[in-house]
């Protein structure tokens, strides 16, 4: 009979320090949402452009879409402190998918080239989706670092009717 009592106090503590770490973990996660949320808003308010980190992904509730920053496909930028015949392009894959459709690469430029198949935006969804700016710049140190897994990109939604009427006027 007491080794019957001494399990069941055993299961109780057991499932009481379960609940105990659920307790203290769900503020913990609340509080950092809320907190990356505002900071997320900060940076999504800032001119309208939206920043990812390489491999970040946000879902942007006006826009009803999910946007995942892949990677840098190509980055022939010139080098800082460099005199080059040709700026460069670097090329983000950047993967979005609306709420009730199938995700999409779209392959972003920093520059418009059609002869390379470089563009700056694309047509998603009713929105036009732009590559504003990637960081950081590469550098013209010996050996070249590569900056795979650093960079960060920063991209602008609108509306894909008002953008073509602005540039057609």
């Amino acid at each position: 009979m007491f080794h019957k009592a001494i399990i069941f106090s055993l299961g109780l503590l057991t499932l009481a320090g379960c609940n105990a770490q659920k307790k203290t973990k769900t503020p913990e996660s609340t509080a950092g949402t809320a907190s990356n949320s505002s900071g997320t808003k900060a940076e999504v308010q800032k001119e309208g452009i939206i920043y990812f980190n390489q491999g970040e992904n946000k879902f942007l509730k006006e826009y009803e879409m999910n946007v995942t920053f892949k990677s840098i496909s190509e980055d022939s930028r010139c080098p800082e402190g460099v005199a080059c015949i040709w700026a460069g392009v670097a090329v983000a894959q950047v993967e979005v998918m609306g709420t009730y459709t199938r995700p999409v690469v779209l392959s972003l430029a920093t520059s418009d080239h059609t002869g390379r198949n470089y563009h700056k935006s694309a047509e998603f969804n009713g929105y036009t989706i732009s590559l504003e700016e990637v960081t950081p710049s590469r550098k013209a140190e010996a050996g070249g670092k590569d900056l795979n897994g650093k960079y960060r990109i920063g991209i602008k939604i609108t509306n894909a009717d008002t953008a073509s009427n602005s540039t057609t006027k």
